[in-house]
């Protein structure tokens, strides 16, 4: 089967309560909140590298990860600090690899772009276009040897949908029914290039019909649908039943990376989707069925702020690798081949 009608509703027939949908909103606001912090603590001089933030994109990774098990893998992309959260991944370990410190939850050698805990199935983010989507499919592909229900999920942007290794990945995946979903974030725009200009597709999911799998847009912005969509394709791919492409279609409120100001959009364009921003939309959704309050937004948004400042401090205090261990912890030594957890 293959749905791509931009206009799915899957919400409709899958609604979350009230409480599932604090559980959501709680978890982008977590999203937001670290982003917004990153960007300062960037700007003070205390990340390094680069950062690629996920403002306005909360919704995709909060809907499916809240599907996701700690036994299911997951990659994602340079702009994935709202997957590795969502996943679980702790704050802690998440500023202090900002920071390259110790206790990262890479010691510090991944950064921003190269986020990984396999504690919580994080494969890891990738600083390639599509680098992370062989990863996805060769975690399924064991899942599936070793008669495991674990699916794998892999993230991507649009532009990755025009590169080889997607096409190559989904073929795979799709030729030996591997529990895998594809998803893809459409945030219309690869780096600087509109999506239009690349594709003429107005929908990425109908690509799925070439290979024979299952498609289907949602709407990125809308936290319930995302979930619902993930319930489902998550549970054809624990079924059996083969891999899934999943579009959800959002927008990153900011440039591509922290020097793009983004001025190659279109102002009423920038001005329609933030008012489609997915924490108001679930705000005003909680608060409408009387499950939220302005009280209860302070004292989440306190707390959250309150958490991160506290992260921010245990790294500022936390020392750098030492340069003799650059080697150290980079790769898997062949005694722990057979376990599923990197050096920590």
């Amino acid at each position: 089967m293959n749905n791509s009608n931009p206009n799915t509703d899957a919400s409709a027939n899958v609604p979350a309560s009230s409480g599932e949908l604090v559980h959501l909103y709680r978890t982008m606001v977590k999203i937001r909140r670290c982003e917004e912090a990153i960007a300062r603590l960037f700007n003070d001089g205390l990340v390094y590298g680069t950062v690629h933030l996920s403002i306005g994109q909360e919704a995709v990774p909060a809907g499916f990860c809240a599907e996701l098990r700690a036994s299911d893998y997951l990659t994602t992309t340079y702009r994935g600090h709202g997957w590795a959260l969502a996943k679980g991944v702790s704050l802690d370990g998440f500023i202090a690899e900002l920071f390259g410190r110790e206790t990262g939850i890479c010691r510090g050698r991944g950064g921003s772009m190269h986020l990984c805990d396999m504690r919580v199935g994080l494969i890891g983010a990738s600083g390639i276009v599509g680098g992370g989507l062989p990863l996805a499919v060769g975690s399924a592909l064991a899942a599936q040897v070793r008669g495991v229900d674990a699916v794998a999920v892999a993230d991507f942007g649009d532009g990755a949908t025009n590169i080889g290794t997607f096409h190559e990945s989904v073929n795979l995946a799709a030729a030996w029914r591997l529990p895998v979903i594809f998803v893809c974030e459409n945030n219309l725009y690869g780096e600087f290039t509109p999506a239009r200009d690349t594709c003429l597709l107005a929908n990425l999911a109908d690509r799925a019909a070439a290979y024979g799998i299952y498609g289907e847009v949602v709407d990125g912005n809308d936290v319930e649908a995302v979930r619902a969509v993930a319930a489902e394709a998550i549970g054809r791919a624990r079924a059996g039943e083969g891999p899934s492409l999943i579009e959800a279609k959002t927008y990153r409120h900011r440039g591509h990376s922290r020097n793009d100001p983004g001025r190659y959009r279109p102002q009423e364009e920038v001005e329609a989707w933030l008012a489609r921003d997915p924490i108001t939309l679930a705000r005003e959704k909680l608060t409408r069925a009387g499950a939220w309050s302005d009280e209860a937004d302070l004292e989440l948004n306190q707390s959250i702020e309150s958490e991160i400042a506290r992260a921010v401090e245990a790294a500022q205090a936390a020392p750098f690798p030492l340069p003799a261990d650059v080697a150290e912890y980079v790769y898997r030594e062949p005694s722990e081949a057979g376990s599923l957890v990197y050096n920590s």
